[in-house]
């Protein structure tokens, strides 16, 4: 794959130590492959350079290291570079470039994950796809599905996420996309940014990889990339999705199923009816953010719309599961006020008895309790009963107490879960939804 020498010239690094071949990249000496190049990188609880001897020992054929202090009585080749992180993405994207695929980057405050996996069930059906696993979607990630790549891939989707300015820059850099996706600007990380205008300018950051002429694809139904200024992002054109006849592409006549999602697609002059097989209307908007990305890569609609139906959650994504007599709604990956609202409208559409059972939406900052007692309103039109699981639940557990609402409310979990198991009765419809830090899925394994 490269030489040590190789290496430090991509990186900006200092060899020390003879030249060698490496035939892959990781940052764990636990899983470490014969011939590997062993990156390491510096986290919270760990430094990896404290592992470069034992990267050696299981095989590793060079390193990259960021250490003040250079490894002493190590034989084999180590490069020195002032960042680990950064060296690494550096040769994520001299890597990517020796391939022939196009790859759409994408991003935004909620859903991108599963916007990802609607571009990726599309764009397989007519190429050979790399894709984004799991959370993969930042600085250590990203570079990992890009060292994927070989000869046989012809397009890739690659997601991008963040929790502060500069973050998705470094990510479009290694990516270089061929076109770029933002599916909304949300509350994600405003406790660190502070306000939705800088969320905007972090996620409008993945066109700074990106040529001056690659297209940006966003949801137009979005308030802030509605009315967002692109003039500054360079000669590039800018397609819109949503359920407005404004945008490029958009959807009307839904048509709600407890399957899954049919509606009329219009593109161009013409109209396509379509379906997804995922419950609720923003699976729609992935599906339009995915047709404008097929349309980019040269597909039909004609070969894109059945694509649709190839469709596959990622996670513990608002999976709809049959469990004995109930009917599970596991969305335990994360929450936010958006992805919120949009699970509760899901549970919404379904019939017989509603249950919410809603964990802390986290990291919102001083905007918290204002976010989370804005929740009522949803959980009063969608769900027939709540419980609530956490501190941060109090907001909203006392707007629906205001409001004669029925609401349980505890920050113990084994509690809450024996007062959900109680009250539960057969043939309801139960959503499980909070920030991944909350484990709303401990809850729901109680359910059988």
């Amino acid at each position: 794959m490269f030489t040590a020498k190789e290496i430090a010239k991509v990186t900006n690094g200092v060899l020390v130590g003879n030249d060698a071949v490496v035939s892959s990249v990781s940052t764990d000496t636990r899983t470490i492959e014969d011939g590997a190049l062993f990156v390491a990188v510096k986290g919270e609880n760990f430094d990896g350079n404290d592992f470069i001897e034992k990267a050696f020992e299981n095989g590793a054929a060079a390193a990259i290291s960021d250490a003040e202090k250079r490894v002493e009585n190590v034989e084999k080749p180590v490069i020195y570079v002032k960042n680990s992180r950064t060296a690494q993405l550096m040769l994520a994207r001299y890597y990517r470039d020796k391939f022939d695929v196009r790859i759409c980057g994408v991003t935004g405050s909620v859903g991108k994950t599963s916007t990802k996996d609607m571009i990726y069930a599309v764009l397989s059906a007519k190429f050979p796809t790399l894709k984004t696993e799991g959370n993969f979607n930042n600085d250590i990630g990203l570079p990992k599905t890009l060292f994927r790549l070989d000869d046989s891939f012809r397009a890739g989707v690659i997601e991008m996420g963040m929790s502060g300015l500069g973050e998705i820059s470094e990510l479009s850099k290694a990516a270089h996309p061929d076109c770029a996706v933002i599916t909304n600007i949300g509350w994600c990380h405003i406790e660190n940014l502070k306000t939705r205008e800088n969320i905007l300018s972090a996620k409008l950051e993945i066109l700074d990889g990106a040529d001056e002429t690659s297209p940006l694809i966003v949801c137009g139904d979005d308030e802030f990339l509605r009315n967002a200024d692109f003039d500054k992002t360079g000669d590039r054109r800018i397609i819109r999705y949503g359920f407005g006849n404004v945008c490029d592409v958009y959807a009307d006549s839904v048509i709600h199923q407890e399957n899954g999602e049919r509606f009329t697609l219009h593109y161009n002059g013409s109209s396509y009816e379509a379906s997804v097989p995922a419950v609720g209307e923003h699976h729609i908007l992935n599906a339009l953010a995915a047709f404008c990305v097929g349309i980019e890569f040269g597909m039909t609609a004609e070969e894109i719309i059945p694509a649709f139906m190839a469709y596959e959650a990622s996670g513990m994504r608002q999976k709809i599961e049959k469990r004995g007599d109930y009917t599970l709604i596991l969305d335990c990956y994360n929450a936010s006020p958006t992805s919120m609202q949009s699970s509760l409208r899901v549970l919404g559409t379904m019939s017989g008895r509603k249950i919410a059972v809603l964990g802390d939406m986290l990291e919102l900052g001083e905007m918290s309790e204002k976010l989370h007692t804005g929740l009522a309103e949803y959980v009063e039109k969608n769900a027939d009963m709540v419980f609530l699981f956490g501190t941060e639940m109090k907001a909203l557990r006392d707007e629906l107490f205001r409001r004669e609402f029925p609401v349980f409310h505890s920050e113990n979990k084994a509690e809450l879960t024996d007062l959900l198991v109680q009250n539960i009765k057969s043939g309801d419809k139960i959503l499980f939804k909070g920030s991944r830090g909350m484990k709303m899925e401990d809850i729901a394994k109680r359910v059988v």
